[in-house]
């Protein structure tokens, strides 16, 4: 709870940071990721020097942009670049900085290549908070290893019936759960079908707090899954139009429980006018590679 003057503090504090650093100009993108037609995707701000930036600045940053994610590409720490890093990226929503996400990492990464950046290795090679994810070119799309989940498992009873509630389904609806947590604390469940999850109109507050995401089974159609997903936000609960780091927990939980092929296509972003693809695929080694192509938007300077 914040005690009085905590709140006026804090905003102070941000702006005494943004008085002593140094204003400069740094090259901008704006992506659209899991979507090889902008503005259909999921939007991306990725500045693509964040050296000398201070975190409060890079949060300040990331919560005018006014969109789920803003990333700050830096070089490898020592460790990174001695494991054969080929940039660092720290990842922002808004109120919080994440240790990885999925639409982030394919978005950043188009950016880095796209503005000359060269692979050490046959795969790119990106440190962040969660640590190193591969990177693999497939195509025109980039897909990226997923990384462990931190938490597995059926929900517990009672998270899964509050999750009815804010569903505004009944507890029956639901056919399976799982934690899906990979840095995100997603739990996610799974209903009937792709229509079932499309026809929900949740009531976001009493899921506030958490993040969840939802995914039914397609009869037909070039995609296999339909998925929402739903996290704090600045101004309560948001949607988010393709998620990258649920996606990925997903196909882990799904693969691994028979409840999907091991190449499979996932829809997300409908009930926002968006049309996200999200493509799935488990190698020969068990690893399962989460991809989609990314489109620029605005090319350009900011000045932070």
């Amino acid at each position: 709870m914040l005690r009085d003057g905590d709140l006026e503090n804090r905003t102070m504090n941000v702006f005494t940071i943004l008085e002593l650093v140094k204003m400069v100009q740094r090259r901008f993108k704006q992506m659209d990721v899991f979507t090889d037609e902008a503005y259909l995707g999921n939007p991306l701000a990725v500045v693509m020097d964040g050296e000398g930036l201070e975190t409060a600045a890079m949060q300040h940053f990331t919560n005018w942009t006014n969109l789920s994610e803003c990333t700050f590409l830096l070089p490898p720490t020592p460790q990174g670049a001695a494991a054969g890093a080929d940039y660092r990226v720290r990842i922002f929503c808004p109120g919080r900085e994440l240790p990885f996400a999925g639409h982030p990492t394919l978005g950043t990464c188009h950016a880095w290549l796209e503005s000359g950046g060269s692979p050490k290795g046959a795969t790119i090679i990106q440190e962040c908070g969660a640590g190193l994810v591969r990177i693999r070119r497939e195509g025109s799309r980039l897909a990226f290893a997923a990384p462990p989940r931190i938490k597995s498992g059926p929900l517990d009873e009672c998270d899964v019936e509050q999750i009815a509630r804010g569903l505004r389904i009944s507890r029956a609806e639901i056919t399976a759960h799982s934690w899906c947590d990979n840095g995100p604390n997603w739990r996610a469940v799974m209903l009937r079908s792709a229509e079932d999850v499309l026809a929900i109109k949740p009531e976001l507050t009493l899921l506030s707090g958490l993040d969840i995401g939802v995914v039914g089974p397609r009869a037909e159609g070039d995609t296999q899954f339909e998925v929402r997903a739903f996290f704090p936000g600045n101004n309560g609960m948001t949607e988010d139009p393709v998620t990258g780091s649920l996606n990925a927990a997903l196909a882990q939980w799904f693969i691994e429980a028979g409840l999907a092929p091991e190449r499979y296509v996932a829809a997300q972003g409908t009930a926002l006018a968006r049309r996200g693809r999200v493509f799935v695929e488990r190698d020969d080694e068990g690893n399962i590679w989460i991809g989609g192509h990314s489109v620029t938007c605005i090319d350009g300077q900011v000045e932070i």
